[in-house]
């Protein structure tokens, strides 16, 4: 497939020319079916554990890989702290101020057990204590995620006494029910149009972020600029700020090769995080499938 590329200038994004030159030949019908024939997807998973995921995305539209991280910020659920009953506060932070920053905290528990709290009927009536949920969870995977974040600093003589009730949420409703935080980018590319050596290499160098360029010593003692790892690049455009080096590189970002990032901040792991927003994704489909079906049905009498 013959990928679309944006040229990074000093000042503005533009498609690249000579690319976008090569089929203005070709029947419209002819571009359809080598696109057809042509068109592939790809996924790699770059690194995955439970705090952070990166995945590239080739040949997937970035409205899609865009969808993914809305869903991930407004629809994929977690547990927070809602309500707070206070008892007794003689600490110098004020009531309100210490409930906010509960509801912050990150909890290390599992949402998928949990129901939301969207409308209150008879049937949420329960008993105290609440029925085999100590059968359901450990003691020791209830709480929260981190143990050491402030909350508020005591003096001698001071006392908190609180409730808080942790309920299902998402982040749509609040951004601390945000599981974590997603990201995404093109893949960069870097080009060397001529030769960069010895002070100017070294410029370059610095002008791109560790690991993205080389300097190589040539068999004739001279010192080369060579590009290393584009990925690493994160478009800073630093290299245009220098007159002698700014016509060395060409850079260009790959537009059908997507790299996504999930860092979880909740009690679920970064690819289960994404795992939910794709089943989310499906769940969207299938309910616009069905309503265009009616329609159809509709239309049809």
């Amino acid at each position: 497939m013959d990928s679309t590329r944006l040229v990074v200038g000093e000042f503005q994004l533009t498609k690249d020319a000579k690319r976008n030159t090569t089929a203005k030949g070709r029947k419209t019908k002819e571009k359809q079916e080598d696109a057809a024939s042509n068109y592939s997807f790809e996924v790699k998973i770059i690194k995955m554990d439970p705090i952070n995921l990166e995945v590239d995305f080739l040949g997937f539209p970035v409205a899609l890989i865009n969808a993914y991280r809305r869903i991930i910020l407004a629809e994929v659920a977690t547990m927070a702290i809602e309500k707070v009953y206070m008892y007794n506060n003689t600490s110098i932070i004020q009531d309100e101020v210490l409930a906010h920053r509960l509801g912050l905290v990150p909890l290390k528990v599992d949402p998928r057990f949990f129901e939301f709290r969207n409308a209150v009927l008879s049937s949420s009536l329960t008993w105290v204590p609440i029925g085999n949920q100590t059968d359901i969870f450990k003691p020791a995977n209830m709480g929260p995620l981190h143990d050491d974040i402030l909350l508020a600093k005591m003096n001698p003589g001071h006392l908190i006494h609180l409730e808080a009730y942790a309920v299902k949420g998402v982040g749509s409703d609040h951004a601390k029910f945000q599981p974590g935080i997603a990201s995404y980018r093109y893949l960069p590319e870097i080009q060397l149009t001529r030769e960069v050596e010895g002070d100017q290499a070294e410029l370059l160098q610095k002008c791109f972020s560790p690991g993205v360029i080389n300097i190589v010593n040539k068999p004739d003692g001279k010192k080369v600029a060579e590009v290393n790892d584009a990925r690493n690049d994160t478009c800073s455009r630093n290299v245009f700020e220098y007159d002698s080096i700014k016509d060395a590189v060409k850079l260009t970002r790959k537009t059908d090769h997507v790299i996504f990032y999930v860092e979880s901040q909740s009690a679920l792991k970064s690819y289960e995080i994404l795992e939910e927003a794709v089943n989310l994704m499906i769940g969207k489909c299938d309910t616009l499938l069905t309503e265009i079906e009616k329609h159809v049905e509709r239309t049809k009498d």
